[in-house]
């Protein structure tokens, strides 16, 4: 045994020597460097250019090979394919005087060309070994293709549904956002991040974006430091303790000061507290924003943000063009221009840019990799996974694969909608639509027919709206109600309805905040009719966030929600609805009842006057009079075909003693018919603290699968850092005293168990 411990600590000795050495090459390369740069040379290399093929803004940059050429642009985004690529870093490496290499960005969210489901629908497989193989499918494609820095993952936090970016994060809670931006950065960045497949992850948004006042993007947030601390940093913290290389700031004030202009948050809390060593972005445009924030003219904003811990610029150019004058009116100084050129070249020397700057455009790599067989696969795997059955009234489903299915709504035949938002690299004229994948995988046994249903949206600007780039949905410009009418006779040829009904990709993501988030009153109408056939009906519901569904949940027969699949959605929908895959998804983020009830998230806190179990309305306590306090699906819930009973917690020991831990199991039996998946998840509640703590917090969580009739032995180990928490000093801190363990298939139905900490 010692000679073992004693062969890891050599090796472990020679891993931190050899980090040491490499960084002590990098060093003196980039002070070799950095002797012989221009003050303008410095600066160009804080200036981010957009390269135009996707824009997540109205400007667009101009000028971009003079600019290379005179040494003025430090990197691109939104370019793509190996020859473009060679081609623009051949200007830099040939043209410019002191042949500094362009590093390439992407939004490279849920995967490239394969795309995946949206990140909320990820987080739904609550599967981290899938999640960390869809970032890095998405790696070997944008990495083929040119490209090595992802702008993702996201980690914002978000108990807001009325927000249109939940979709891009994983949804309300801190601990399994922050085992998603682990899987998502090690997915990215591998253990090589020069390697010619892996790509630099990019956090974002840094910081709180997800809390923004009224769901409305872009919006103020306003917040504790003890609720900052304890709910909404710890997934960016855990990105950047798995080695994320950049981060990128968010659009909003943080309690009064813009993220991009947040000296405590760039520098104090990011780098001397957190002792983050990567690069900081702006995100697009954000510097020239701070004048609309109210801080002042272009040239002041500039030197506030490079000042307050600003490395790269994105598209504004405010560096660009005031910085030099800034330097010389002593508004800012050499040292924070030198340090925001170190860390830009620092990035693109761990990429391997300037040992190879074209290590990253093989042709022959792009087309044996992009869009492969394998990848398509694997995408069509993971949507399925994704895919939460939110009810299944009298075992509706699985769907026989026989007779006459009617699959009617305006989801039912738009391939452009199935990647869902933020898949800029998708193609989407080679996008499946839902009932052409069904069709692939069902062939002749069953016979298909279709109608649009309704418009997505009975508005016809409003339907524009939620249609940008590329995601159209013709519209039927006859009456809602002859529409209807026609679908209905439809359906009545049918033996079963799948109802393709929702939102659309653009109904979610950024500026697409809504303030209501019911179906579409059209499509209600639609389906509501469907229902008064008699038919049987499934709703297979597209959305990128929680939508208020009472009505439905009280009317339709089953529900299958399926987010935006990605690239494999209808073939995914069909494996699932006609039984070839059980559902196993569960939602991470809270459904309201309605939006009266937001924010609604499970690991809220009591007050004085605590909500009581019943549901009931109780005069002086803290519930609503016209609605119950709960929501109409918890965090963590999701139906199979099968079901599953779960025995008593068991624990080792009552007992935890200080710097010890305590083991609990539980006993898992599937019940039902099929072999399936389930989530078995542990949340903790301290008892009594210092300072008020949520009634139960998720500290772990299993994917097992059991054959039917089969049971397992499900183990958790709790230890005291699973208890710490931030004090009201900030001090992190774990208090002694009694605690609860709760282990159910979601956060409500849930077994308990007492321990106490010595």
């Amino acid at each position: 045994m010692k000679k073992v411990v004693g062969t890891f600590l050599l090796a472990l000795i020679s891993w931190h020597t050899g980090v040491a050495q490499s960084d002590q090459k990098m060093n003196r390369f980039i002070d070799q460097l950095m002797a012989k740069m221009t003050v303008e040379e410095k600066i160009g290399q804080l200036n981010l250019v957009t390269g135009g093929e996707a824009t997540t803004g109205t400007t667009v940059s101009t000028d971009v090979e003079s600019k290379i050429r005179n040494g003025q642009i430090g990197g691109i985004f939104s370019m793509s394919t190996p020859s473009k690529i060679r081609k623009t870093q051949e200007i830099a490496i040939k043209q410019s005087r002191l042949k500094i290499p362009i590093i390439f960005g992407m939004d490279v969210i849920h995967g490239y060309r394969t795309v995946f489901p949206i990140p909320l629908g990820l987080a739904a497989t609550w599967d981290m070994g899938l999640i960390q193989q869809s970032a890095r499918i998405a790696a070997e494609e944008a990495t083929a293709d040119g490209i090595n820095w992802a702008f993702s993952p996201m980690v914002d936090i978000s108990r807001d549904p009325r927000w249109g970016r939940i979709s891009e994060g994983a949804g309300e809670d801190t601990y399994l956002t922050s085992k998603v931006a682990e899987a998502i950065v090690y997915g990215f960045q591998g253990d090589n991040l020069a390697a010619h497949n892996t790509m630099m992850a990019c956090v974002k948004h840094f910081a709180l974006y997800g809390a923004a006042e009224g769901g409305r993007d872009y919006n103020s947030t306003d917040m504790s430091l003890h609720r900052m601390y304890n709910e909404y940093l710890p997934s960016y913290k855990a990105a950047i303790d798995a080695g994320a290389g950049s981060i990128m700031t968010s659009f909003n004030d943080i309690n009064g000061v813009p993220a991009s202009a947040n000296k405590w948050l760039l520098t104090d809390l990011l780098r001397d507290q957190w002792g983050f060593k990567g690069l900081v972005v702006t995100d697009y445009t954000a510097v020239n924003e701070l004048t609309a924030h109210g801080l002042g003219d272009l040239q002041h904003v500039s030197s506030l943000s490079l000042n307050a811990g600003v490395d790269m610029d994105m598209v504004g150019e405010g560096f660009l063009t005031t910085l030099k004058k800034s330097l010389d009116e002593g508004k800012v100084n050499l040292e924070a221009i030198n340090r925001a050129c170190r860390y830009v070249l620092e990035a693109k020397y761990k990429l391997g840019l300037f040992e190879d700057p074209y290590r990253y455009c093989n042709e022959q790599r792009a087309e044996s990799i992009i869009g492969s067989v394998a990848n398509h696969a694997k995408a069509r795997e993971v949507a399925a996974k994704s895919f939460v059955l939110l009810k299944n009234a009298n075992q509706l489903l699985p769907l026989k694969k026989s007779g006459t299915v009617a699959v009617i709504g305006p989801l039912a035949n738009s391939g452009p909608n199935m990647p869902g938002t933020w898949s800029v690299s998708a193609e989407l004229d080679k996008t499946s639509s839902l009932v052409d994948g069904m069709k692939a995988v069902l062939g002749n046994k069953v016979n298909m027919i279709t109608h649009l249903g309704s418009n997505l949206l009975e508005d016809s600007t409003y339907q524009k709206h939620a249609t940008m780039f590329g995601r159209t949905i013709p519209r039927d410009l006859r009456k809602e109600e002859e529409i209807i009418a026609e679908a209905v006779k439809v359906a009545q040829q049918a033996d079963v309805v799948v109802a393709a009904l929702g939102e659309s990709s653009e109904m979610s993501g950024e500026s697409s905040s809504r303030s209501e988030l019911d179906i579409p009153k059209n499509q209600q109408n639609l389906l509501k009719a469907l229902l008064a056939t008699g038919k049987p009906v499934v709703l297979v519901l597209f959305t990128g966030r929680p939508l208020t569904l009472t009505w439905e949940d009280a009317h339709v027969p089953a529900i299958l929600n399926v987010w935006f699949g990605g690239t494999e959605t209808g073939k995914a929908v069909a494996d699932v609805l006609f039984g070839d895959v059980v559902p196993s998804g569960k939602i991470t983020a809270t459904f309201p009842r309605n939006v009266g009830q937001i924010p609604i998230y499970y690991a809220h806190k009591n007050t004085g006057r605590p909500y009581g179990n019943s549901g009931d309305f109780e005069k002086f306590k803290s519930n609503y009079l016209d609605v119950s306090n709960d929501p109409l699906y918890p965090f963590g819930y999701g139906l199979s075909y099968t079901t599953f009973s779960y025995g008593d917690i068991h624990l080792d020991n009552d007992i935890l003693e200080n710097n010890g831990s305590i083991h609990a199991s539980i006993d898992i039996t599937n019940t039902g018919n099929y072999d399936a998946e389930e989530t078995v998840q542990l949340y903790i509640q301290d008892l009594v603290g210092s300072v008020t703590r949520p009634v139960k917090e998720l500290k772990g969580f299993q994917k097992i699968f059991l054959k039917k009739g089969e049971r397992k032995t499900v183990k958790f180990e709790i230890r005291v850092d699973d208890l710490k928490f931030f004090d009201s000093a900030l001090n992190y801190v774990v208090e002694p005293g009694d605690f609860n363990v709760y282990i159910g298939p979601n956060s409500r139905d849930v077994k308990v168990k007492a321990f106490k900490l010595l």
